[in-house]
């Protein structure tokens, strides 16, 4: 699979937050968006994850014969800031939720609720309400959602935020082995996700109109 952006720009009321912006990852590559805040990384995710139009540009998925393969949401999961999940349902309640609506993609379905919950380190209490949770807890119960349904592009916006170093090195982990399968990574943070041979983008957002470089 190939995930193709070409020439995207894109708007923040009526001021461009970027424009030019073009990037090729293959099955097993990542792409790490840096900047400062409002230079454009979130919107960049939603733009790519099709929950914004872009005012130009265009974002292809292909498969591996280079063929159009649809759109790239129909593809991708997608965890911004926001968990996305509902307080007062049980943590499974919401991962079973998530899994039977997203359902997977190719030949892998995902993991069930039970080794999802243990792959993000929180075994044996997903029975509890969600909104009942610690700030971590509910950070990594919300990346579990990547798990229990397949998707091959995983668009994440600061997927660590919240998380102590060892949730941290857990992210890294489970975010590897999903690029070894042969998945993408596009994410935007600001604390290094310690992945090996990722691309970096440094966005510029509106600094760069003076600077005469949009990132």
């Amino acid at each position: 699979m190939h995930l193709t952006a070409e020439n995207l720009a894109a708007r923040r009321g009526e001021d461009l937050i970027f424009v030019n912006i073009s990037f090729h990852l293959a099955a097993g590559e990542a792409l790490i968006l840096t900047g400062r805040n409002g230079s454009g990384k979130s919107t960049l995710l939603r733009v790519v994850a099709g929950l914004l139009k872009p005012e130009k540009g265009t974002v292809i998925v292909r498969d591996g014969a280079g063929r159009e393969d649809g759109h790239p949401g129909e593809f991708s999961h997608y965890l911004g800031h926001r968990n996305a999940m509902k307080n007062e349902l049980t943590v499974a309640e919401n991962l079973d939720f998530w899994r039977r609506f997203l359902g997977g993609t190719g030949s892998s379905a995902g993991l069930s609720v039970e080794d999802a919950t243990e792959s993000v380190g929180l075994p044996g209490i997903a029975h509890l309400p969600f909104g009942y949770l610690s700030a971590g807890q509910q950070r990594r119960f919300a990346f579990a959602k990547l798990l229990v349904a397949h998707r091959p592009i995983w668009i994440l916006d600061e997927p660590t935020a919240a998380l102590d170093a060892s949730a941290d090195r857990l992210f890294a982990g489970l975010i590897e082995a999903h690029l070894t399968n042969g998945g993408i990574v596009l994410a935007a943070t600001h604390q290094p996700l310690g992945l090996k041979n990722a691309q970096e983008l440094k966005m510029t957002g509106f600094a760069g109109v003076d600077a005469g470089v949009w990132g």
